[in-house]
């Protein structure tokens, strides 16, 4: 006799299994927590913006705006190592195979804090030139320089805790990195305000108060998220011989590097279009620096939808690939961009009936900035839903292992059309150039993502993690308790 659809989708020990069970629940009930995540790291960062805005000024607030952007540009260069390695444990757990998946994990934080630490001790170094090379304005620099070198010390920190949120996902458990990134937001968005003003026995240290409470945010969240795994004995988790494992094998770290170049490049390539947009608004005056920061802030709760979504089909599709259930690939693709749509149209249309409102708590009621933040909302915003389709079908690709399709077809999008659009559109049509040219690149980006979905060869790929070489001693994974072969929920 069949089992009820909510008892299909649990394996032993009340774990999720991402295999079985209807798609269109499971992959809700799956992206929602990830959702959650995301609306605490947008709320903090938005918080967090609100303080720098209203007690250091706008100046502070665009200051913020591009050391964020270039943080993003640091944090693609190691962060599709991690993509990679949760498409390898999603896989891995799909087929049962949890020493695989704990092998993929470990050579990714090899790989991956390796990776931190150079790019950290860089930024810190280069952080003045990277931000005269942005156009940052002068009034802004040295508050941008203060802010983006303590960001710059958190980052091992922060990828450590973010590659294991994703293995975590990768399991198919997303409840877990929930209730870290609470904690995070908690410290983060308490801190802020006692370190930039000094309150109490708290220094007064401006700006880089703001970047310090982040910085023990990500200290805490990750040592705690970590103590957590070994604690509750978590998939990912690593012991005794299993150590070994952090120093990355060959064939795995050709893997992850073959994979997760064309995927961290995807995001340098969106992050350096993000730069290159930043430099051309710069050039227009701080307060539409100021109105575009305040954009981006509304726009992260807008894309908000997309990334949950796009996690939850990536590790779904992953697993289902792994387990030869290719049947369920396409009905996972269709309900991701079916709830995608549904969402994302809700979000813009209330951000943009309430536009005003939510833009007074970063600058105040008489900004000259607001009326042009407006504008750019009214224009920019719907191209957040062609966006989230690209994104749902490029999860689906990218979860076999077919990464550079997608990041040719991102590169035409964000450079000769949208980047082109708008630096030689405006002779023509002025500033609205730089705001039209969001939803044009995102028209083509779709069209291409969607042919490629439905011609592309990307199901004929195979990826797995490859045998441990011979002569190393190999890790039981025939001892484990059955619950572990499971992914968490």
């Amino acid at each position: 006799m069949a089992q009820p659809p909510h008892q299909q989708q649990r394996g032993p020990g009340g774990r999720r299994d991402l295999t079985i069970g209807p798609i269109g629940p499971t992959l809700l009930a799956f992206a929602l927590p990830t959702l959650a995540s995301n609306i605490l790291q947008s709320l903090n960062g938005s918080i967090n913006s609100i303080w720098v805005g209203r007690f250091l000024g706008e100046s502070a607030l665009a200051a913020t705006s591009n050391a964020n952007i270039i943080m993003f540009l640091m944090f693609s260069a190691v962060f599709g190592f991690g993509m990679a390695a949760t498409i390898l444990i999603g896989q891995s757990v799909g087929r049962h195979d949890i020493e695989g998946a704990r092998r993929a994990f470990g050579s990714a934080v090899g790989l991956v804090m390796g990776g931190a630490v150079v790019i950290a001790i860089l930024g810190w170094l280069f952080a003045p030139q990277i931000l005269r090379l942005l156009a940052t304005p002068g009034e802004a620099q040295n508050m941008a320089r203060d802010y983006l070198r303590v960001i710059f010390l958190g980052l091992p920190f922060s990828m450590l805790g973010v590659l294991i949120q994703m293995s975590l996902r990768g399991t198919g458990d997303s409840v877990t990195p929930l209730w870290f990134m609470g904690l995070s937001v908690a410290i983060d968005s308490t801190f802020n305000p006692l370190l930039i003003d000094g309150i109490g026995p708290f220094p007064k240290m401006g700006i880089a108060g703001s970047a310090t409470a982040t910085l023990l945010a990500g200290i805490v969240s990750s040592a705690g998220l970590l103590i957590y795994v070994y604690w509750r004995d978590l998939p990912i988790r690593l012991r005794g011989r299993e150590l070994r494992y952090l120093i990355p094998e060959k064939a795995l770290v050709r893997t992850i590097i073959a994979k997760g170049l064309p995927m961290g490049a995807q995001m340098l390539v969106m992050s350096t279009a993000g730069l290159t947009m930043i430099g051309l608004v710069n050039r227009h005056g701080v307060d539409t620096a100021a109105a575009y920061a305040v954009s981006q802030q509304l726009w992260t709760y807008i894309q908000m939808p997309t990334m949950a979504i796009g996690v939850a089909v990536s590790s779904m599709a992953a697993q289902n690939i792994g387990a030869g259930k290719w049947e369920r690939v396409n009905a996972i693709t269709r309900s991701g961009i079916v709830y995608n749509t549904i969402i994302t149209l809700v979000v813009i249309t209330a951000i943009i009936l309430f536009d005003r409102q939510v833009m007074t708590l970063f600058v105040g009621s008489g900004s000259p900035a607001i009326p042009i933040a407006r504008h750019i909302q009214l224009i920019s915003s719907w191209t957040f839903v062609m966006f989230g389709v690209t994104m749902v079908l490029f999860s689906t690709v990218r979860a076999n292992g077919a990464t550079i399709p997608p990041l040719i077809i991102l590169a035409i999008a964000f450079y000769p059309v949208r980047l082109g659009f708008a630096i030689f559109g405006q002779p023509l049509i002025g500033t609205d150039a730089l705001w039209y040219a969001f939803p044009i690149g995102s028209m083509v980006s779709m069209s291409l993502a969607a042919w490629y979905y439905r011609n592309g060869r990307w199901r004929e790929q195979s990826l797995i993690v490859p045998p441990e070489p011979e002569g190393e001693e190999q890790a039981h994974a025939s001892g484990e308790p059955a619950g572990r072969l499971h992914p968490t929920g």
